[in-house]
This record gives structure tokens, C-alpha cells and sequence, in this order.
């Protein structure tokens, strides 16, 4: 799951609009309990975020889970989805 330092993980999955790419920077997956979800953030994909400062200077980093694929998670559908961030360029 980890990244090399030196260069972004850009993908288009099933969880995204189709033909928008964007930056892989986690995985989303039910705990081994089942009553909580784990978020798992890649560091080095996660300073590659671009971000944005609300009016009160907090910066922020926009990220996507889909929510279908969370749906299939929290129901034991699926192990895991991503979480990841548009790429507009």
C-alpha cells in the first residue's frame, strides 16, 4: 500500500466519475469487530493533496469516499475502498 516518495498515485477506479483521475491517498475498511471503520492515510500521497484555506486561515484537504462502495463495506460486501482525491487540472 505504500508509495514511493517520488511520484503520485494516480488511478480511476470504480468508486470515481468515470474519466476524472484522481489521487489514490487511502484505504476505507470495517474493523476486525465490525463496529467502527478504519481509515487508513498514505503520508506521502497525502502531502501530494492539493488543499484549500476557509475564511478563518484552517487549510483543508478535499477528500472522496464513495459512498456506495462505504455502503458495501459496512454491509461485509467489500473489504475495502479507496479514499482519494479529484484531480482537476
Amino acid at each position: 500500500m505504500a508509495t514511493n516518495d517520488n511520484e503520485k498515485s494516480t488511478q480511476t477506479n470504480e468508486n470515481e466519475d468515470e474519466g476524472i483521475p484522481n489521487l489514490l491517498v487511502g484505504y476505507v475498511r470495517r474493523s476486525n469487530a465490525g463496529g467502527a471503520i478504519k481509515v487508513s492515510i498514505n503520508t506521502n500521497a497525502f502531502g501530494d493533496c492539493e488543499t484549500y484555506t476557509t475564511s478563518d486561515g484552517q487549510i483543508y484537504a478535499q477528500l472522496l469516499i464513495s459512498l456506495s462502495a462505504l455502503r458495501k463495506v459496512i454491509d461485509g460486501e467489500r473489504a475495502v475502498t479507496t479514499v482519494s482525491q479529484l484531480i482537476f487540472e
